[in-house]
Order: C-alpha cells, then sequence, then structure tokens
C-alpha cells in the first residue's frame, strides 16, 4: 500500500506546480524575495521605510457557494478572482495597498490542469490588484471532498502609511457618498441564488437579450477589484474620510461599518438604474426589496465618502481608471445607520 492507493496522488501535486508557474510569474513584483516553490514566501519593505508610521493590513475571505456554479458548468477560470477580489478589496477600502496574496485550495483529487486553471485566475486578480502571488498550497483530500470538487480560499497583505488610513473619523455632516459600479453579484448571497435559477447545465446556458450573454455567464462574472480605481481617487488628491466594501450583508449591513456614532446614510435607490440581473433575480425568486439589499450589492460594489466639494472629482478620478461611479446619497446627522429613500 502507498499513499496513492489512499487517494493522494503526489506526482499530480507536482504537476499542478509546474503548469502554474508561468501564471504565479506574472505577478511577482521587485521586493519579492526567492522564487517558487519555497516553504514561505518573502516580500521585502524596504520600499516603504520612507512612511511615517507603516501599518500593515490584511485580509482573507473565500469564494464561497459561487463554487456550486462553477462546478456545474464546469468552468474554473475566474473563481480564482473572485477569491483575490474579496481580499484585496477589503484591505484597499481600508486605505492599504496590497502588496501579496496566498491562496489555499482543497480538493478531493488533484486534476493538475483544473488546479492550474484556478490558479490561473488568481493570478489574473493579482495582476489586476499590482499584487504579487508568493505562495499557496493545494491539500488533495480523499473522503472529505467529493472527487468533482474543492474550496478555494486565500488572504492578502498590504500596507498604508498610519496617516492614509481610512477610518472614518473624518466623516461629516454633508459629505457625498459615491458608489462604484460592481461587475454583477460578485461573491456573496450565492446560496438565494442557488434557490432562485435552477442550478442544471442547460438552464444556466440559456442566452438571455436582457443580459447579453448567459445566465450562467452573467452569474459567474468575477467579483470587481478596486484597487486601481481607489489608487486614483488618491491620486487625485481627494481624500475619501470613510469606505465600505458592499459584500454579504449589502447595503444594510456594511454601509454602518463605515459610520460613526453620530453619523447616518441616506442613499437614493433611483441615484443609479439597478442591473438587470438583480432585477431579474428579485422576480424570478419573489425576493423582497429590502431583502435584495440586504443580501446583495443591487449594483454598487463599493462606496465612498468624500467631501461633497470633492465629489465632482472623485467622479472625474474614478472615470479614469476605467470605472464607473454615482453619487448616491450623502452622510446626515444622526443615528449610525443607513436609509434607503
Amino acid at each position: 500500500m502507498d499513499y496513492k492507493s489512499s487517494g493522494v496522488d503526489i506526482e499530480a501535486g507536482y504537476q499542478s506546480v509546474e503548469l502554474m508557474k508561468e501564471y504565479v510569474k506574472k505577478t511577482m513584483r521587485p521586493e519579492v524575495l526567492g522564487g517558487i516553490g519555497g516553504f514561505s514566501g518573502a516580500f521585502s519593505l524596504a520600499k516603504f521605510q520612507g512612511m511615517e508610521k507603516p501599518t500593515l493590513l490584511s485580509g482573507t475571505d473565500g469564494v464561497g457557494t459561487k463554487l456550486k456554479l462553477a462546478f456545474t458548468l464546469e468552468k474554473y477560470d475566474t473563481v480564482g478572482i473572485d477569491c483575490v477580489a474579496m481580499c484585496v478589496n477589503d484591505v484597499a477600502c481600508a486605505g492599504g495597498e496590497p502588496l501579496f496574496f496566498l491562496d489555499y485550495i482543497a480538493c478531493g483529487k488533484n486534476y493538475p490542469e483544473r488546479i492550474a486553471e484556478i490558479v490561473k485566475g488568481v493570478a489574473e486578480g493579482c495582476l489586476q490588484a499590482d499584487s504579487a502571488l508568493i505562495g499557496g498550497e493545494t491539500a488533495e483530500m480523499p473522503g472529505f471532498y467529493p472527487v468533482d470538487e474543492f474550496d478555494l480560499a486565500g488572504f492578502a497583505v498590504g500596507i498604508a502609511d498610519e496617516k492614509d488610513l481610512i477610518t472614518g473619523e473624518n466623516l461629516k455632516d454633508g459629505d457625498a457618498l459615491i458608489g462604484i459600479a460592481s461587475s454583477g453579484v460578485h461573491s456573496n448571497g450565492f446560496s438565494l441564488v442557488r434557490k432562485i435559477f435552477p442550478m442544471e447545465k442547460d438552464y444556466l446556458n440559456q442566452y438571455d437579450e436582457k443580459l447579453g450573454k448567459t445566465i450562467g455567464e452573467a452569474l459567474l462574472a468575477p467579483t470587481r477589484i478596486y484597487v486601481k480605481a481607489l489608487r486614483s481617487v488618491k491620486e487625485a488628491g481627494v481624500l475619501v474620510h470613510a469606505c465600505s466594501h458592499i459584500t454579504g450583508g449589502g447595503f444594510y449591513e456594511n454601509v454602518p461599518r463605515m459610520l460613526r456614532d453620530d453619523t447616518r446614510a441616506v442613499i437614493r435607490k433611483d441615484s443609479y438604474e439597478v442591473p438587470y440581473l438583480f432585477r431579474l433575480m428579485a422576480k424570478q425568486g419573489e425576493v423582497e426589496e429590502r431583502v435584495m439589499y440586504n443580501t446583495y450589492n443591487m449594483g454598487i460594489g463599493m462606496v465612498l465618502a468624500v467631501d461633497a466639494a470633492d465629489a465632482d472629482a472623485t467622479l472625474k478620478a474614478l472615470a479614469a481608471a476605467g470605472e464607473q461611479g454615482y453619487r448616491i446619497g450623502e452622510i446626515v446627522s444622526g443615528a449610525k445607520g443607513v436609509d434607503l429613500v
């Protein structure tokens, strides 16, 4: 008896590493020390010695049950982007620059080509975030996961000068709220998505004229990465007073996280057009409007609070970064919370 007979193929693991190397190499930053395949990833902080108070930030997350959709459609090249996005967006939301990322893939059986396809997506996400993929782990766990399924998670580490952290302490009555468009459902609420739509390949491959793509393609659209957008706003000289990444819990849970106890957010639902996909979900699943706004991003993946005088400059900076921004509301005095009107 050997390890392979128990369900773990070490040779497949070696092959996976070889196949993914070309994608990983593309993400390297000058600060990365050493090559691929070591026991740990090393990253030099010498470049950041000029900061007054260099501060590390971190974020960790997974793709969640969106993976079930990927299994059904047998499409694995974008879920890695989702994994990176969920982590680096949190770091950027706090004012940090993501430096490096590590992933963790646990599978029932190691299919090297599939693992390489997943990591290709992770590397693409890292490129979009200017973040280095300096390590990871692929764990073959027969008997724990079905042979055709896997889980995907990761974490990002970033840096900021302490004075540049976005904490919400500068938030004030009259600040403008700027929403940045999402690319779709992103990576939250898929347990409900899987109740709304039949998770059958034939159904998901149906073309929807209003979507301009199949339902499956619309649902699998990778999470938008906002690192460069927030950098563009900063480089435009705009001071972001507060920021919220609209993830699980939608508006009602995430917007209050950016507020002080004496401030309240007022968001106008008619300030932008809710994408058709969300309207389709609400109709087909008979989901109440409040539940939709409490579960999904509804077309807004990030919310920034800036001085009202900086609203136009913020929108211009977002456009320069290739993002669609909207002025969606304002901050008022009051008990911490959010009103959608």
